[in-house]
């Protein structure tokens, strides 16, 4: 495991002597499960405690965050997709052992896992971009077993996980790599590239979506102008206690806690304590926050851009679209090269996608808009 350099031997004792407990009671609050983990604080801890709840798709009614001192102690209130408490003992378990390994980075290995080449791309977006990008892949017969793309105030980034489809293998021809970084280049406006390997368990939950964050934020999509309205944050210091405090006010939906401290972690921020809350539709946090240096934001300057990123972050995965799912057993290896052809010839954009394939089902995810950014005509497409 590897230590940050802020702490001293005595504080690495105290972590390896005390893993994480978790407590899931069920019994406590009447509409919703108690997920409390109280372990030794370590740094990013809060994060994977709620990429962990991410993952499972479920939603998080109110939380409290304690991490002042040595010790991190966090209580969740969840439900799954449908509003109700969990009750499947396989999802308890897992959340059990995921979050007592928190940190532990001697778990579980990749072992097994399917090699994959990940391609990072981002540039500029326009109409039909998706179908000509899978175009490409497909004329140079890769293809893509997992995909995420996101698209922000007319920006585009997307991951896409993808094998030689004659080896069946990640892509390890240096012309090949090359040939496809040029391809996309010269379809892709202002497009940067990156090809690295990885695992089918990179390419799945909120991995995926962190590194998407990032790239994001890379671009500075957060400085560019455009889209609907914000979401309310503010930021204000506590001069006397040395926080800085951090309120978000918006309309509630899955992983938007993960969206928020995935970009205060990113930003080199520590959250200290928070509450939040949800009540109907609408979404309440509070975060009192410290720089990894231990200083509250010092600057005017400093506060516009923690605003900034946080509604960027908020806004990405708040895209307007028709929700499209395409689930196909034993797909044909054009399939997502047909559908995504279908979207451009039909003049539809597609602001955001999520295409995966378990055992022989292809599962595509595709919010779509019309010309206008309208979310597209149901009837039309029941027509196609």
């Amino acid at each position: 495991m590897a230590w940050p350099k802020s702490l001293d031997e005595y504080e690495k004792l105290v972590i390896r002597m005390n893993t994480p407990r978790v407590v899931i009671d069920n019994a406590v609050c009447p509409t919703a499960t108690l997920v409390k983990v109280d372990s030794p604080r370590k740094d990013g801890i809060l994060l994977e405690a709620v990429q962990v709840l991410a993952d499972l798709d479920l939603s998080i009614q109110k939380a409290y965050i304690s991490s002042d001192g040595r010790w991190f102690m966090d209580v969740f209130h969840v439900t799954d997709r449908h509003g109700q408490k969990l009750t499947d003992e396989s999802v308890i378990s897992y959340i059990e052992r995921s979050l007592s390994s928190a940190g532990d980075e001697a778990g579980p290995g990749s072992c097994g896992l399917e090699a994959l080449t990940t391609l990072e791309l981002i540039g500029t977006d326009r109409p039909g971009l998706l179908s000509e990008v899978i175009a490409v892949l497909a004329d140079l017969r890769c293809s893509v077993v997992e995909a995420k793309l996101w698209t922000h105030k007319g920006r585009i980034a997307a991951l896409l996980f993808v094998k030689d489809e004659d080896s069946g293998s990640l892509i390890e021809d240096s012309d090949k790599i090359r040939r496809i970084e040029v391809r996309l280049r010269n379809v892709v406006r202002g497009a940067t590239t990156a090809l690295s390997s990885s695992s089918t368990e990179a390419a799945g939950g909120t991995r995926a979506d962190r590194r998407l964050h990032q790239m994001m934020f890379a671009d500075r999509d957060y400085e560019l102008r455009g889209g609907g309205g914000q979401p309310s944050v503010s930021v204000q210091n506590w001069t006397e206690r040395g926080y800085s405090i951090v309120n978000v006010q918006c309309s509630d939906r899955p992983k938007l806690l993960f969206d928020v401290v995935c970009t205060l972690t990113d930003m080199k921020y520590v959250v200290f304590h928070g509450i939040i809350d949800t009540t109907g539709d609408k979404a309440y946090q509070e975060f009192y926050i410290r720089h990894s240096d231990g200083s509250p934001i010092s600057s005017e300057a400093e506060r516009q851009r923690v605003i900034q990123c946080l509604q960027a972050a908020i806004d990405r995965r708040a895209s307007e679209g028709l929700r499209l799912e395409l689930c196909v057993a034993d797909p044909d290896r054009r399939l997502l090269a047909k559908a995504t052809r279908v979207f451009r010839e039909n003049g539809l954009s597609v602001t955001r996608a999520e295409m995966s394939t378990k055992g022989e089902m292809a599962v595509n995810v595709f919010y779509v808009t019309d010309a206008g950014g309208h979310p597209a005509d149901r009837k039309t497409i029941a027509t196609w």
